[in-house]
């Protein structure tokens, strides 16, 4: 007997309706469990994906503004077609907007495209300048060579640059900042959390000062370390678990590395 399996057929494509019930559902869970609920609006776009507007009931997540991109509502994108889309599958992607439909890609690089086009016909030509007569060449002396430093000091040049050269963050633990009550006990929630389920949790778009505040809010929660890693628009708390714990195989997603047709 042959111990070579059959090859799956691949996963056809969720026909319109199909698709929007699920996308309402996983919606719906995961924005409640992050305590934002809102009212999903549907849309097909001009380029065949589906486009959904959330609006928020109450305040939106931080860093998410109606009508513009943020980090917040890209990942909830990126996450939401991982979650769709099985490997071998035929896709339709789902944009996510927050207050507003997100415009397609496509369509947008066609509109940049034109504005850009547009605004180089209507740029006024400049006049051309009248060339200067040619100079008679003047035989000019070799410039001298600069001295080589000895080698003693060659090395002490470079580590007198080594620390000019790298800029480092401002450690938000030394920021003299207002406490914030509703900011304190969400932080210690989530340090608490991190600590007795074993799992890692980062908080982004934070401004420096609320950096400060989450650190000094958690300052004494046993069984986890919080700390600051990244750099400008990318920097963020983390919650580092003493013993983490692996996730269950159900809650992983699948191994699919294709993100460059998921970019919205």
């Amino acid at each position: 007997m042959s111990d070579v399996q059959a090859p799956e057929a691949s996963t056809p494509a969720p026909a319109g309706e199909e698709l929007r019930a699920r996308v309402e559902r996983l919606l719906t869970d995961i924005l409640g469990l992050m305590g934002f609920p809102a009212r999903l609006d549907f849309k097909d776009a001009s380029d065949g994906s589906l486009s959904v507007a959330l609006h928020f009931q109450g305040e939106p997540p931080p860093g998410v503004e109606p009508g513009k991109r943020s980090q917040v509502v890209d990942s909830l994108q990126f996450l939401l077609n991982k979650m769709l889309h099985r490997p071998g599958s035929d896709r339709r992607f789902v944009l996510v907007g927050a207050g507003a439909h997100t415009e397609p890609r496509s369509e947008r690089l066609k509109r940049e495209q034109a504005a850009a086009a547009q605004a180089a016909a209507q740029a006024p030509q400049p006049a051309p300048q009248p060339q200067p007569p040619p100079q008679p060449r003047q035989q000019q002396a070799p410039a001298p060579h600069p001295a080589k430093p000895a080698r003693g000091q060659q090395g002490a040049q470079q580590q007198a640059k080594a620390p000019a050269a790298r800029a480092t963050e401002a450690d938000e633990r030394t920021v003299e900042v207002a406490e914030d009550p509703a900011l304190r006990d969400a932080a210690r929630k989530l340090a608490e959390k991190s600590a007795t389920l074993g799992r890692f949790y980062a908080l982004v778009t934070l401004k420096s000062e609320d950096r400060a505040r989450v650190l000094k809010a958690v300052e004494g929660v046993p069984g986890v370390k919080v700390s600051c890693e990244g750099e400008g628009r990318n920097r963020r708390v983390v919650f580092t678990p003493d013993k983490p714990a692996p996730l269950p195989k159900r809650s992983m997603l699948p191994e699919d590395d294709d993100e460059d047709d998921l970019e919205g």
